[in-house]
């Protein structure tokens, strides 16, 4: 079907959102990595801060300037195969204008064959370990990289690929779909021979305070909050506003609807049915009735818009717009 602009006149021109509030998130397994982590500046020569591609701008943790202040850094975006990369120029620049930010790779480190690991962020990394004074660690025969970022970006998928690179080995450190994954301090991972490095793998550190609900939603979104802890349909409810507010409408054909719609409770009975998630209740009457799970029904939501099945988003096309204008 058309959908013209007066078949969404009647659609929501702004996410009101839920009482309950995401920006405040940080246990104490991430306040005891962050300590730790800037004790051990003193033994690092290089930092990479990994962050999601599709919330380039969003998010970031502050508290990681202080940090990146001190050492040679680059920024990693990674999942670009998940974000919009008609942005990528644009969304460059504004970081190393506004942000600080020093060096940008764009990569997809859940595949360790990915050539974004081996033609860019190996010879980047490779070019400043080796042109870059080392002051007290002059004379040492060893490198030390620390890793740092938001939960569920990417760190743990970044070693693998650099260690999968220059070793052959196998995996060293555990990846997964969702936040919190990593919670081990400071683990020390060697990822390559010559010239000898070794990386330190943080947990996901998420900021003490985010700026907003619209970036905490943002995070959300991505993965880097607990799902559950957010909630799931209104994560999913996001995602809808969002979609609609940018007129993408590929989800219509994914989850099989007649036209887009905005009433989440509407979307989830759909999805439900789709895939068949119901829960069987006992009526006050005493017969049973069918009614959709709509946890399950989100859950599949966020997995599809997660893995690209949605579309390839930057989240913060809004912003990067708003720049460039």
């Amino acid at each position: 079907m058309k959908i013209t602009a007066s078949f969404l006149q009647h659609f929501r021109k702004e996410f009101i959102f839920p009482s309950k509030d995401v920006t405040h998130f940080f246990p104490q397994h991430m306040a005891k990595g962050l300590n730790k982590m800037q004790r051990t500046l003193a033994t690092v020569d290089y930092v990479i801060e990994v962050h999601d591609a599709r919330i380039p701008l969003s998010g970031r943790n502050r508290q990681f300037k202080e940090t990146l202040a001190v050492r040679p850094h680059l920024l990693i975006l990674n999942k670009m195969d998940l974000t919009d990369l008609k942005y990528k120029r644009n969304v460059i620049q504004r970081l190393k204008a506004n942000q600080g930010v020093q060096e940008v790779v764009y990569t997809n480190c859940k595949q360790e064959k990915s050539g974004t690991v081996k033609t860019l962020l190996i010879p980047k990394l490779t070019e400043v370990l080796m042109g870059t004074a080392r002051f007290h660690r002059e004379g040492l025969d060893h490198y030390n990289i620390l890793i740092i970022g938001l939960p569920n970006v990417g760190k743990s998928s970044l070693i693998n690929a650099m260690r999968h690179l220059h070793s052959g080995k196998g995996k060293a450190t555990p990846v997964g779909p969702h936040a919190g994954v990593t919670r081990s301090v400071l683990e020390k991972i060697k990822v390559s021979h010559s010239p000898l490095i070794y990386v330190y793998d943080t947990p996901g550190i998420m900021m003490p305070n985010i700026e907003d609900m619209d970036v905490g939603m943002k995070l959300a979104l991505c993965g880097t909050l607990t799902d559950h802890l957010v909630g799931y349909d209104m994560i999913v409810d996001y995602l809808l506003f969002w979609l609609n507010s940018h007129g993408y409408f590929k989800y219509v054909k994914y989850f099989n609807l007649s036209q887009p719609t905005d009433d989440i409770f509407q979307f989830l009975s759909n999805v439900a049915k789709l895939y068949n998630v119901v829960e069987k209740r006992k009526s006050p009457s005493g017969e049973y009735v069918y009614k959709p799970n709509f946890d399950l029904a989100a859950k599949y939501v966020l997995r599809a818009f997660r893995e690209g099945q949605l579309g390839c988003y930057n989240l913060d096309e809004d912003i990067v717009q708003s720049v460039t204008n």
